[in-house]
């Protein structure tokens, strides 16, 4: 019989985008690909080569030692000392990684003015001022908010006279049970500080985070509007 017409070979350098045998088995996992193979029946016709990257790669983890990785993958736990400075004092806390800023301030220091509703940052009863920016305390780290100057429902009151956003609160009934006040109110600060005479519509788009349930939102707008005029 005639020898068979060899079909010349491609040279390896004009092949398109070669990838190695050992990248291609440890990039897509070469112990997914093997035991799906054997589950289907169908083995590679390379098998042997097969199991031996899978060795190499299980050379590769080994080179780690698993107590290493586990100690590196442990949380940091136990309180660090810090100072928050809130309502312009200084206070030295205990905190621990995992603390929100509603617990320190209730827990640690207290101000149970800023109330605590539903611990996720939906109803923002529980808003404060940091530098001047209302934000949900309930969802801030106490160890991140250091050095920054933190103002609660508290700190409004100056030497016995309440702030002219809690005294047109208190005029125009802008509250019912009252349990969402203090956010409304802090909210309702950062708002003046930025628009002394904010139009409804800013006023209802500004304070739209701050849920009542009681529905008290009309009076809530009309002790906004008359706080604008106090602090004019």
């Amino acid at each position: 019989m005639a020898d068979e017409e060899k079909v010349p070979q491609q040279p390896e350098e004009d092949a398109p985008s070669q990838i190695s045998r050992r990248n291609f088995l440890v990039g897509a996992g070469a112990g997914v690909v093997t035991t799906g193979a054997m589950a289907s029946g169908y083995l590679p016709l390379k098998l042997a080569e097969t199991m031996e990257v899978v060795k190499e790669v299980e050379t590769v983890k080994k080179a780690e030692p698993v107590e290493a990785i586990a100690e590196m993958a442990e949380p940091i736990t136990g309180k660090s000392l810090v100072t928050l400075n809130v309502n312009g004092q200084d206070y030295q806390v205990g905190i621990e990684p995992q603390m929100t800023l509603a617990e320190v301030l209730r827990r640690d220091l207290g101000l149970t003015g800023t109330h605590l509703g539903c611990n996720g940052s939906y109803c923002s009863s529980c808003t404060v001022l940091l530098d001047g920016v209302a934000e949900n305390s309930c969802s801030l780290l106490a160890i991140r908010e250091v050095g920054k100057k933190i103002t609660t429902i508290e700190g409004l009151e100056q030497e016995g006279e309440l702030h002219p956003v809690q005294q047109a609160f208190w005029e125009q009934m802008g509250y019912q049970c009252g349990f969402c006040t203090s956010g409304q109110i802090m909210r309702t600060v950062e708002l003046l500080n930025k628009i002394p005479s904010p139009s409804e519509a800013q006023i209802k788009r500004h304070l739209s985070g701050n849920l009542c349930k009681c529905s008290a939102y009309p009076n809530i707008v009309k002790a906004v509007q008359q706080a604008a005029e106090m602090m004019a």
